[in-house]
């Protein structure tokens, strides 16, 4: 029933008497202003009263009992006093009006400025995505259980002395009961918190920081002692309540409701539709896999695998041979008639070894261990440098110099002569 001043963007106002404001929101959608808040600045040399004034201060439009106790309340709890004070808008949102009430005749000065990009709601949508991705893992995680108690029983303190007492509760439903209410109560504190937090923290500063530090502090022993989640199902409505909780946060981290709907419906369809994708893509690895060319691996014997694989090929080939002399196919009368010793080769194609005893004997004695030729091998390698050592230091430099201009191409060429 006031006159009041309109409020509009890049406004500066001076005045010095009491006065009330509004700022009326502008009802077309811009996606540009998904972030974006109005702040209005009130700043004075004096104290001036800073009283907010909507629809539901007024207490005879009630239509329930909690809103009436919340505008009794708002009504009684007014700040105090104070020489500055900021207001934080957001866009699409509900007209906001306040009064300015001084209390010398001192000039005051409202300013009004859009913040196109607010850093908290930013934080708030993208804590709220990543908290609803992540809500399965982290609700497993013991670190995170231990904040979680520390966040609740900063903000809900009577939910946390309630979750603590619940197994001095006999019955269920009187614990659901007490649940709702606290829930409730909760919520209404936090909303009284909310609209006023920066009086709160700029004259109650000391107050604030005891008690979240005392409250932090209980939460964490208690916790502690109780350990973190077990069960599945406790470890199910932990999940649902993280991702609950997501929701909310992406709800208050934007300034367009409609967008915020459309990312929490995303959000559920593409937790609906990891089952079929996951399939997808197995599927998918499977057939690149299937169709994928097999490149050539090349793997190099070692000295045991190379003895072996010889003796197993000797063997496999020898057998062949047998077999293709046994067929009918194989001319048997001129390989006879080129032979030099058939009763030997008759021998070998019934089964007989391809070298005789007396050749294997001969063949160790010449080139097996303690042999003749492995001691002349191992004493020519191992006196031939000390021979030549003299000669090296003598015709070092020319020797030098011939290899500047001839290089030789099988330097062991000799030795396996």
């Amino acid at each position: 029933g006031q006159n009041c001043s309109l409020l509009q963007e890049m406004d500066v106002i001076q005045k010095q008497d009491e006065n009330c404001y509004c700022y009326v929101q502008n009802r077309s959608i811009h996606l540009q202003y998904l972030w974006s808040t109005l702040q209005i600045k009130v700043s004075s040399r004096e104290k001036f009263r800073f009283e907010p004034i909507s629809e539901k201060n007024n207490c005879r439009n009630s239509e329930t009992v909690f809103e009436f106790a919340a505008c009794a309340v708002q009504i009684l709890w007014k700040p105090e006093t104070c020489t500055e004070t900021l207001l934080s808008i957001k866009q699409y949102g509900e007209d906001v009006c306040f009064k300015i009430q001084p209390f010398k005749i001192e000039p005051y000065t409202v300013r009004v400025k859009r913040e196109m990009l607010d850093g908290k709601l930013l934080f708030l949508f993208v804590a709220g995505i990543f908290l609803f991705h992540f809500a399965n893992s982290l609700s497993r995680s013991a670190k995170f259980f231990y904040l979680s108690g520390i966040i609740l029983g900063a903000l809900a303190l009577l939910v946390f002395v309630l979750l603590t007492l619940k197994r001095f509760i006999p019955r269920h439903s009187t614990f659901w009961i007490l649940m709702s209410g606290s829930w409730m109560a909760t919520l209404y504190f936090i909303y009284c918190f909310k609209e006023n937090m920066q009086w709160l923290w700029s004259e109650h500063r000391n107050y604030l920081l005891g008690y979240f530090l005392a409250v932090g502090i209980t939460s964490f022993a208690i916790c502690y002692q109780h350990g973190p989640l077990t069960t599945e199902l406790s470890i199910t409505l932990f999940t649902w309540t993280l991702q609950l909780t997501a929701f909310v946060l992406i709800y208050c981290g934007v300034t367009i409701p409609q967008v915020a709907y459309a990312v929490i419906a995303v959000s559920l369809c593409s937790k609906g539709l990891c089952y079929p994708l996951g399939a997808a893509c197995h599927i998918a690895r499977k057939m690149k896999h299937h169709f994928k060319s097999k490149k050539m691996v090349f793997k190099y014997l070692t000295e045991e695998e190379y003895r072996e694989q010889g003796e197993s090929e000797t063997l496999r080939a020898l057998e062949e041979l047998r077999s293709f002399c046994r067929s009918p196919d194989f001319p048997s009368w001129i390989a006879v008639s080129k032979l030099q010793a058939p009763h030997r080769f008759a021998a070998f194609v019934l089964g007989s070894p391809h070298v005789s005893p007396a050749e294997t004997k001969a063949h160790d004695e010449q080139y097996g261990i303690g042999s003749s030729f492995l001691e002349e091998q191992l004493f020519e390698t191992g006196a031939q440098p000390e021979q030549d050592e003299p000669a090296n230091s003598i015709h070092e430099d020319e020797e030098n110099e011939n290899e500047m201009h001839t290089q030789t191409p099988f330097p062991y060429a000799t030795e396996l002569l």
